[in-house]
């Protein structure tokens, strides 16, 4: 599904949503037949649904399961880190699908883009390599060249494109100057590809060549290169990952081609307007006690507070049967809210258990029902409705549900505990606009105070939920400046336990203090939520997701934990995330996430954070994360990843053809201040099998081992891994080397090996350093390839590191500027032999008088 925001201007609105649905049917048209010679003629595109935003003008089909953040393709403004450039969100490993493509309107108007990224319908499938099958661009913004042997050459795949390297400066190029440091071209030499090329491939090296149409191969593909595809993918080729790895190799495999070119695709251009949400609520007797009160609690908050103004509500109960007890109402204030709030159901009858195994076919046949008379027209099961499944128990839960599987919706278990907070903290998941800023509950007798960071980027809508386990307590909330908030400035919801403080107008940014007494002898407990939104309409907050790499788990293979933190889609970096994994058996892990290219986390410092869940143990489990950052500016890292190639220009009958410079990036870092967030994701399920032994995981691969050679000594760095994966301390180390890369890669084992018996392993996530003087003399321009292992205390062993490469290059004169090409070579080769004649005869004749001087005595 394609996905627009907002971004056209009302003056030119019909010409221009025209005009982009058009370029989007043809890029996707002509990107299916691209795509299918790409792939053997084995895929295609069969349908494409357009997701326009609901402020745009004309007939359009209504969306029914559709939903922006659930797109393949966003169509939308500039990343400020990416600008035009089209690129790809890939959180995850090789071969593991990415999260979305990212165009915007420019890319797919302006023409003057073609000539540096090729056609729109060729990055398009060089964008979609990356998001359905998980393979890695074979260029390098970072390494730009290596050498290979004693040629230098520019990181791509294939080896056989051919060009010149050239650096440009204001318009004008010379050949490519070399580092006297590193045998390499200096920093801002390009390779400058021929226009003509005979190769066929790579699509995800260089789409803008009109003879690229296919992925590396096998056969043909280029190991050496240091590019993302060789190190995330063990320096297999794109199509190897494509076709043994990626989520479609099994249906890759067993297709067979089509024997004619595939039919166009179907082309929806479909709207999404307000919500409409139904509150289907269990009433039977399985939610006596607390947990009808916490469903309270949890809605009214959700009502009050989370639902987002313009969305339809309605209210349905059950037990033995299925109740109205409010049609749809439109949520326009305060006093439709309220409204809503006085149906919630307050006390249980009927039989029918929400937690009975054919639960979900008895709420299908209430909810048709319900749609029925709601002339909504539809089954629960079809197209139009989206299910979240949000279950209130404190007991294992023995079957699936499967109704939000059915319906794209989400599936949480909380616990009705109050101190964690979790129902609605759940409820949050499912908000459009508000951001949840503090969730935590504390048991005590008398204080529970603490203090909540509003950054600039929220403010407005700002709300301070406390719900009390008995008896209200007293209110101090102060705010920055010093303005005290108390009981006179709340309202309290007996019936709900909840007391509620609406900030009005924009919260002052800066550190809020709560304060709340427990004025009763005994010891209660108490949750406090703050929720706020964006501060101003052109102001992105700061946004956290966090979610699981998989739904389920039976022992077989760790689960990932991933917290995405960013701001108008730009990573922010820096901050401390904290998840918390807790079981319906009560089982409890705590994780630091890491953003740091190692273990779990696939790139550094792109805003998503990662851990492996390694202590896997039986039971259904939520998920919460913690994100907290000290105040000053939030740094924003240049480097990019996923985007197609911006080709400099192109040698055309052996001249230089520059395109327009890219654009280069300009980001400043933030100032927001002091932040903190809370976000949830989905449930999760652990089922390892009866009488099976615990998981034993061994160490994570070593993804980041760097070489350098300073003088005679040999400088390995890398993190270290863990006992169990990223978790723990490993056992040893186990470091080989080869003059070639060949070796490591085939036969490890039989590699070199190095002396390890003094490094000690240290927690993983620390920074590892091993240095050394080899054994033998390394002779200038030796290029060295080293690889690790490392094992844990029961001898199992991790999987082959990424290889390190360095070469020895002993400095040679300075270099200096390459005349242009087109100068007479023998011309300034004559002229410079000449030059050199006549400094040697200066120097010569200076000599000899000297010499003539001193024999004559004369000073």
């Amino acid at each position: 599904m394609l996905a627009e925001s907002n971004i056209i201007k009302e003056s030119k609105q019909n010409q221009k949503i025209i005009l982009f649905i058009f370029i989007l049917k043809i890029c996707t048209d002509i990107g299916s037949q691209y795509l299918f010679h790409a792939v053997e003629d084995k895929v295609f595109f069969k349908e494409v649904k357009i997701l326009v935003p609901p402020t745009w003008k004309g007939n359009y089909e209504r969306a029914k399961r559709e939903t922006y953040d659930k797109a393949s393709v966003f169509i939308d403004r500039p990343n400020p880190i990416f600008g035009d450039e089209p690129y790809t969100k890939q959180m995850k490993g090789c071969g593991e699908e990415g999260e979305y493509i990212h165009f915007t309107p420019d890319f797919l108007l302006d023409d003057d883009l073609l000539d540096a990224y090729g056609t729109r319908e060729k990055v398009f499938v060089h964008e979609w390599a990356h998001l359905r099958w998980g393979v890695f661009d074979e260029y390098s913004e970072e390494e730009p060249f290596y050498l290979f042997g004693n040629n230098i050459e520019p990181t791509r795949c294939i080896k056989d494109i051919r060009g010149r390297n050239y650096k440009v400066t204001n318009g004008k190029h010379v050949h490519c100057p070399t580092d006297v440091a590193t045998g390499l071209p200096i920093k801002g030499c390009q390779f400058f590809p021929d226009r003509e090329q005979e190769n066929s491939a790579s699509i995800m090296y260089m789409q803008s060549l009109d003879s690229v149409k296919a992925f590396c191969g096998f056969m043909d593909h280029n190991y050496e290169a240091p590019n993302m595809q060789n190190k995330k993918c063990d320096y297999r080729s794109t199509s190897s990952v494509i076709f043994e790895s990626s989520v479609d190799s099994d249906a890759l495999n067993t297709l067979q081609p089509l024997p004619s070119p595939p039919p166009p695709p179907t082309f929806t251009v479909i709207q999404r307007q307000h919500r409409v949400i139904c509150l289907i609520l269990d009433v039977s007797g399985s939610m006596k006690g607390e947990r009808i009160l916490r469903l309270q609690q949890a809605a009214t908050l959700f009502l009050s507070e989370i639902v987002e103004e313009g969305a339809q509500v309605g209210i349905v109960k059950f037990s033995t049967n299925a109740e109205i007890v409010s049609p749809l109402t439109t949520l326009q204030g305060k006093e439709s809210r309220d409204g809503l709030i006085r149906h919630l159901p307050k006390t249980v009858d009927g039989s029918t258990n929400i937690l009975s195994p054919c639960c979900a076919q008895d709420t299908i046949h209430y909810l048709n029902a319900l749609w029925r008379s709601m002339h909504l027209r539809t089954s629960v099961t079809s197209v139009t409705s989206v299910i979240h499944f949000f279950i209130v128990c404190n007991i294992i839960l023995s079957f699936p549900c499967h109704l939000n599987i059915l319906t794209d919706g989400k599936f949480i278990v909380a616990d009705q505990s109050l101190l964690s907070n979790q129902l609605v903290d759940s409820l949050s998941l499912i908000s459009l606009f508000s951001k949840q800023l503090v969730s935590i509950g504390k048991n005590t007798a008398d204080w529970f105070n603490g203090t909540v960071p509003i950054d600039r980027t929220v403010g407005n809508g700002t709300t301070f939920t406390v719900i009390y386990e008995k008896s209200i307590p007293t209110v101090h909330i102060e705010a920055p400046s010093g303005r005290v908030y108390n009981q006179a400035h709340v309202t309290n919801h007996q019936e709900t336990r909840t007391i509620t403080l609406n900030i009005p107008g924009t919260a002052e940014p800066g550190d809020w203090k709560y304060s709340f007494l427990n004025i009763r002898a005994a010891a209660q407990t108490m949750s406090l939520t703050v929720t706020s939104r964006a501060a101003h309409d052109d102001v992105n907050p700061i946004i956290v997701t966090a979610e699981m790499n998989q739904p389920s788990a039976d022992g077989s293979k760790p689960m990932v934990v991933y917290a995405e933190v960013k701001q108008n889609r730009m990573p922010v970096l820096g901050a401390k995330v904290m998840a918390t994994m807790e079981s319906d058996t009560g089982h409890s892990e705590l994780l630091h996430l890491l953003d740091n290219g190692a273990g779990a986390d696939t790139l550094k410092d792109d805003g998503v954070y990662s851990r492996y869940f390694t202590k896997l143990k039986n039971g259904r489990y939520s998920l919460k994360v913690q994100v907290t950052r000290e105040g000053g500016n939030i740094p924003f890292t240049p480097s990019r990843q996923g985007g197609s190639l911006y080709v400099p220009g192109y040698i055309v009958d052996g001249e230089l053809q520059l395109n327009p410079p890219k654009p280069p990036v300009n980001v400043q870092p933030a100032d927001v201040g002091s932040f903190t967030r809370i976000a949830t994701g989905e449930s999760f399920v652990v089922s390892v099998p009866p009488n099976a032994p615990p998981p034993n995981f061994p160490p994570n691969k070593v993804t980041d081992l760097s070489a350098e050679i300073l003088e005679d000594t040999v400088l390995l760095n890398w993190t270290a891994p863990g006992e169990d994966l990223d978790q723990g301390t490993a056992g040893s180390y186990e470091i080989k080397w080869s003059e070639d890369l060949e070796v490591l890669q085939k036969n490890f084992s039989g590699a070199n090996v190095l002396n390890t018996s003094a490094l000690q392993p240290q927690e993983a996530g620390s920074s590892e350093q091993h240095h050394f003087l080899p054994d033998i003399p390394i002779p200038n321009g030796t290029t060295l390839f080293f690889a690790l292992r490392s094992e844990d205390k029961e001898a199992v062993k991790s999987d082959v590191s990424n290889i390190a490469r360095v070469k020895k290059f002993v400095p040679g004169p300075t270099s200096t500027e390459t005349p242009d090409p087109g100068l007479n070579m023998s011309a300034v080769v004559i002229s410079v032999c000449v030059g050199t004649l006549v400094v040697c005869l200066i120097a010569a004749v200076a000599i000899y008088v000297k010499k003539r001087q001193r024999n004559s005595g004369v000073i």
